[in-house]
């Protein structure tokens, strides 16, 4: 059994009781998902869900995320959120019961119930219907990723077929279509390699790039993330297209390499097209409250890489790393932060396998789950707005998206000068817990960044614990800060505080791949 699997089966269970834990919290004196929020809203009256591996899509003027273990939930604002069933969600063990019979299934995971994961929905043109890519995993990489297909967005969906297989060896490829793209005795050892092709066929992401062709992003840990095209007509693999074998680069059955490999952790990819680029977003580490788990940032002009980062780092792994959650390579996009904006007793912490929607105005909103310090393993969706800097990256901003955009048309100087919180996100840094372990009920944790005093002076200069200089741009929310030797842009935006719902003025920025945020005192 891998660790990645292992990690997950732990929580399978606990995701039946997180819903059930939500969905009761969020009956009681919550709006209705059909009401707009105030901006001012505090998040105790927002309706939650729990869904495991949000993926994100939108039908008309409702919002869907689907999640792994069947947990499905719509909302009409991106705040408040209802849960709800289709067949798959009651009649899986039929409707997956030949393709789990057939290659999953082992003793070690006789049960199909908790092994159904991170599926992503799409809507596919040219076949005039909606396509959910979901995970059927198995132990010993022995997955598979299917396709289903439904008319109505909510369900009924029908099962059409496997996309790619994991897991596969001499005595088993006959149960794959290996075979049929690689040819009659191709030579597998190289699929057992975690350093290149071991992987596991999980975590499925469909996007069309620029020429409408259909791309399938997936993978997880150990050999790496990957992808392939789609046949738009049938919406599975296109068998019609050929890759090149080339050591960590590109492989004639898996295709074109995005990320990791090297047994280096990295799973939940996701790609977006927005600002000019190709975002690719993966969650590094292991998904536990203290496991470290968060959200990594690259971008390339291609749909197909090369991803980097600001420093140029390759989201493909040259080697083994160890702990690479606590690197350098990649940007990361939030942490477990602990400053007067929010509850102190109740931090976010491991947030990861986002989803990324960039809605009908151009504003693009990152969508993720979470957990929290003093929650245990019970985690929740979340929904922040991502906002664009001058030199073409995204950030996130400071808190929860409760209904209040950024004004992109920027603020007056005298709302954005003033004394600031600042916290740093720094990339070695995880939740660990209370820093006396036998004191459950201390704030007091291990693996939290705190925040810094600044100021925002009218000259243009910044004081405080950190000394430089910043400027608003004109016309605009977008600004530049520079402190010490390093220039940072990014992003203001006012907004409800998630403690206490107080509007204040905020800012997110990025700078010598790190980012930062600043909350007004």
């Amino acid at each position: 059994m891998t660790a990645s699997t292992t990690l997950r089966r732990l929580t399978a269970a606990l995701a039946a009781a997180a819903l059930a834990v939500a969905a009761f919290a969020g009956c009681t004196g919550a709006p209705s998902s059909s009401e707009q929020p105030d901006g001012d809203a505090q998040t105790s009256q927002i309706q939650r869900v729990s869904s495991h591996d949000p993926s994100i899509v939108k039908d008309g003027d409702t919002y869907y995320i689907f999640g792994s273990h069947r947990a499905w939930a719509k909302s009409t604002d991106l705040v408040n959120w209802k849960t709800f069933e289709n067949n798959l969600s009651t009649d899986y063990e039929t409707i997956l019961g030949d393709i789990w019979e057939e290659w999953s299934k082992q003793s070690t995971n006789p049960d199909v119930e908790g092994n159904m994961w991170a599926p992503d929905v799409f809507w596919n043109e040219t076949m005039g219907k909606w396509c959910m890519y979901l995970s059927v995993n198995g132990d010993n990489y022995r997955s598979v990723i299917v396709l289903l297909t439904a008319d109505d967005i909510e369900g009924d969906w029908t099962y059409v077929g496997p996309v790619v297989y994991s897991g596969f060896t001499k005595v088993n490829v006959n149960r794959t279509d290996v075979e049929q793209v690689l040819g009659e005795d191709a030579d597998l050892t190289r699929y057992q390699s975690q350093s290149d092709t071991g992987i596991n066929a999980i975590d499925p992401t469909v996007k069309t790039d620029e020429d409408g062709t259909m791309w399938m992003v997936y993978g997880s840990w150990f050999g790496g993330v990957w992808m392939f095209k789609l046949d738009p007509t049938t919406g599975l693999r296109d068998y019609t297209a050929t890759y090149e074998t080339v050591e960590n680069q590109s492989d004639a059955y898996y295709g074109i390499k995005v990320a990791g490999g090297f047994g280096n952790s990295g799973e939940g990819a996701y790609l977006a097209h927005a600002n000019g680029h190709w975002y690719l977003f993966l969650s590094y580490g292991h998904l536990q409250q203290t496991g470290g788990y968060q959200v990594r940032v690259f971008r390339s002009d291609s749909i197909t890489g090369p991803y980097v980062d600001q420093a140029g780092n390759t989201a493909i792994a040259t080697r083994a790393e160890g702990n690479n959650w606590q690197g350098d390579t990649g940007i990361r996009l939030m942490s477990s932060i602990q400053w007067s904006g929010n509850d102190n007793a109740d931090i976010e912490v491991s947030q990861g396998h986002n989803s990324v929607l960039v809605d009908d105005d151009g504003t693009a909103y990152i969508v993720y789950h979470t957990r929290f310090s003093d929650r245990g393993e019970v985690h929740e969706v979340r929904v922040r707005e991502l906002m664009p800097t001058a030199d073409g990256w995204l950030v996130a901003a400071p808190y929860e998206y409760t209904g209040t955009k950024a004004d992109t048309a920027g603020y007056d100087v005298a709302d954005l000068a003033g004394d600031y919180e600042l916290v740093t996100h720094e990339k070695s840094t995880y939740f660990k817990g209370p820093k006396k372990v036998t004191d459950k009920d201390s704030t007091d944790y291990r693996g939290v960044n705190k925040p810094v005093d600044i100021t925002l002076n009218e000259d243009g200069t910044v004081s405080g614990d950190q000394t430089g200089t910043w400027e608003a741009s004109e016309g605009s929310n977008q600004m530049t800060i520079t402190l010490g030797d390093v220039t940072y842009t990014g992003d203001f935006a006012k907004l409800p505080r998630d403690l206490d719902g107080k509007e204040v003025m905020t800012f997110s920025a990025l700078g010598g791949n790190l980012c930062i945020w600043g909350s007004q005192q």
